[in-house]
């Protein structure tokens, strides 16, 4: 096995690979990552044996800490991508390779964020042992909070009310052409309630949806035509998260996201998806928790599931053997 630098040329093979990658989303690919443009220095890398890819590391450099390589610091989690074949002892393996490579690119640390278990489309935690036994630490630990729709929790009392509430004053619309009514809804929630600014602006999402027909997806409520509430979703094989929550005044007074959640869980579970991921409740690297909105999620019957950040130190992995 080999570790080879990407180059612009893998992007086509970079993506079939993730395409059938047992640990892959549409957030691990070239055409998702390659948004960012000149916002980070891509240093991502392939794992390659007898020319064939065993593995994908999308990375950059931290905009933070120059010295720090980060899998990856403009998608929720990074890891390595493989399709079943990095178990065991090869996973060791791997990312021992990957630990001399940025070394001897003069990097002092890896910042690996690990793919949730609700994205896997197997168990592939195989990553999270290699961590351990190079001595990785965990830095930092989120935690969010999905629906197994398989075997869901009752929704509270609470949640119930709200919904009928809601279904007697909005309207719910699907689909991606109401973002930007959508956008100042949630640039001026965030602005309100944490004093933060989307990720994305309105034109990266409108780009994003268009280079991902049917993985990105706005679902709004509506008050007299007026949207006043919404949800961005991201769509994988295996689960559907609520990249984006939002709602107005007006519309918190109708409770209108519970309508919205409830089309969204229902569709979800219409085509046969595990997991409904409300997302992150977290604050200061994850060691502050918003309990009121991580209650409000819980309360439609979903329960807890940890982000996993590790640093490995590189220090002397010119030396060290796998």
């Amino acid at each position: 096995m080999e570790v080879v630098r990407f180059e612009s040329s893998h992007a086509a093979r970079w993506d079939a690979f993730c395409d059938e990658a047992v640990n892959g989303t549409f957030l691990h690919t070239r055409r998702f990552l390659s948004y960012h443009g000149d916002r980070f220095k891509d240093v991502s890398a392939l794992l390659i044996k007898d020319g064939e890819i065993l593995g994908a590391f999308p990375a950059a450099e931290s905009p933070h800490e120059r010295a720090t390589v980060v899998s990856h610091p403009g998608v929720t989690y990074g890891g390595i991508v493989h399709a079943g074949g990095l178990n065991g002892g090869a996973m060791i393996e791997a990312l021992g390779l990957l630990r001399q490579h940025y070394a001897s690119e003069g990097y002092g640390c890896i910042r690996y964020k690990a793919v949730p278990h609700v994205y896997q489309i197997r168990p592939s935690q195989d990553d999270l042992y290699a961590l351990f036994r190079l001595g990785a630490r965990r830095s930092r630990c989120d935690l969010s909070c999905a629906i197994d729709l398989e075997n869901r929790a009752r929704p509270s009392e609470r949640r119930r009310r709200g919904l009928k509430k809601a279904l007697r004053s909005v309207s719910v619309e699907v689909g991606a052409r109401q973002v930007r009514a959508f956008w100042p809804v949630l640039t001026d929630n965030l602005s309100r309630k944490h004093d933060a600014a989307p990720v994305h602006d309105v034109k990266e999402m409108e780009r994003l949806i268009a280079l991902f027909p049917g993985g990105i997806e706005l679902v709004c409520a509506k008050v007299d035509d007026r949207v006043e509430a919404g949800v961005v979703v991201f769509k994988t094989r295996r689960a559907w998260h609520a990249q984006y929550i939002a709602a107005s005044e007006t519309a918190y007074a109708m409770s209108a996201l519970d309508a919205v959640f409830d089309r969204l869980i229902a569709d979800a579970a219409s085509a046969d998806v595990r997991f409904f991921d409300f997302g992150t409740s977290n604050e200061r690297e994850g060691l502050v928790l918003n309990e009121g909105l991580y209650q409000y999620k819980h309360e439609f019957g979903g329960g807890g599931v940890v982000h996993e950040f590790y640093d490995l130190d590189l220090t002397g992995a010119h030396h060290v053997g796998v």
